[in-house]
């Protein structure tokens, strides 16, 4: 494992979110990214944010 960046995506409520370089360890081998706490924390807070949002766009569109 080497510490270095790795891309992150996830689809939210009709979007799709990319991250192109969150810093993560990652396998020399295989290529799989492990990300630490701090950055799943940050992951998790933007992605709620989206929810939160995309959720009080729905609300208005109805």
């Amino acid at each position: 494992m080497i510490r270095a960046e790795a891309p992150f995506s996830a689809d939210r409520n009709g979007y799709h979110i990319t991250w192109e370089s969150i810093p993560a360890w990652v396998c020399t081998q295989c290529g799989e990214a492990f990300f630490e706490d701090n950055e799943v924390n940050h992951i998790q807070t933007a992605l709620q944010q989206v929810d939160r949002e995309t959720q009080a766009f729905s609300l208005k569109a109805a």
